[in-house]
């Protein structure tokens, strides 16, 4: 989880004599949760507001799911935070507000895919805010974590990545993963290592990619052993502060094989 940023400036057809094809069931949810730690669900997905930081900040947020269409949810959250005037509290994260899918945690090495689609948009002004994937890998599915990486695939602001190296960071490497370029950040959260791959082109939204390659890069790379267990997969924004913000989630699906 990134904690502080820097100053910042701102299927199938069926053919059948007597019977009509089948159509894909669309499930519309809109109930809006504007509670700190208020969650809600809709098929294999929970969206959770998760906003730990809001003793930080002076405003509200609200999260909603809009539907949901076999494996591909739509979701948006809406929100207005102004930092407190002094202190720590000024650069903290506001909220993590994410979906999370039902998956069966094991060792990295069991996977065969983690197929991920995201196409996302953001409004509103005066703004500092990621979007991003956010994951845990233990030695086991219930252990404390060891590592944590992160997909960013938008970025706004002087937002960065905890680093350990200063900031702005400096990155320790600036891998193609899939489609995509990246720079890729290392820090540190206590005792967990924190690899952020975030994407050059901070405007990814339309993100299409397979999770499973960036612990497999880093693997090969940094020797972060595929015996560890993936323990979660989030996937939302960290805010800081902005005016009549609204991330729009059009949609969004994982497998996880």
């Amino acid at each position: 989880m990134h904690l502080i940023p820097l100053l910042f400036t701102l299927g199938t057809t069926l053919v059948a004599r007597s019977f009509a094809a089948p159509t894909k069931t669309l499930e519309t949810r809109v109930t809006s949760q504007c509670g700190q730690y208020q969650s809600q669900s809709s098929g294999i997905y929970t969206l959770y507001t998760n906003g730990w930081g809001w003793s930080y900040g002076t405003g509200s947020q609200c999260s909603e799911i809009d539907s949901l269409s076999g494996n591909t949810i739509a979701w948006d959250t809406t929100w207005n935070w102004a930092n407190v005037s002094s202190g720590y509290g000024q650069y903290n994260v506001k909220s993590f507000t994410n979906v999370e899918a039902t998956m069966t945690s094991k060792p990295l090495s069991q996977y065969s895919s983690i197929a991920t689609s995201w196409a996302w948009a953001y409004t509103g002004t005066n703004y500092v805010a990621n979007v991003a994937y956010d994951t845990f890998l233990g030695t086991s599915a219930s252990s404390a974590n060891l590592y944590e990486v992160m997909v960013w695939i938008g970025y706004f602001g002087s937002d960065y990545p905890l680093s350990d190296n200063g900031y702005p960071p400096t990155p320790i490497a600036t891998p193609t993963i899939g489609n995509t370029a990246f720079n890729l950040i290392y820090g540190h959260n206590g005792n967990v290592a924190v690899y952020s791959f975030v994407a050059q082109n901070y405007l990814t939204t339309n993100y299409n990619g397979d999770l499973l390659a960036f612990y497999k890069y880093l693997e090969a790379n940094y020797a972060v052993s595929s015996s560890l267990y993936l323990q979660s997969i989030q996937a939302g924004t960290e805010v800081f502060h902005g005016t009549n913000m609204k991330l729009t989630t059009s949609a969004y699906s994982i497998a996880v094989v």
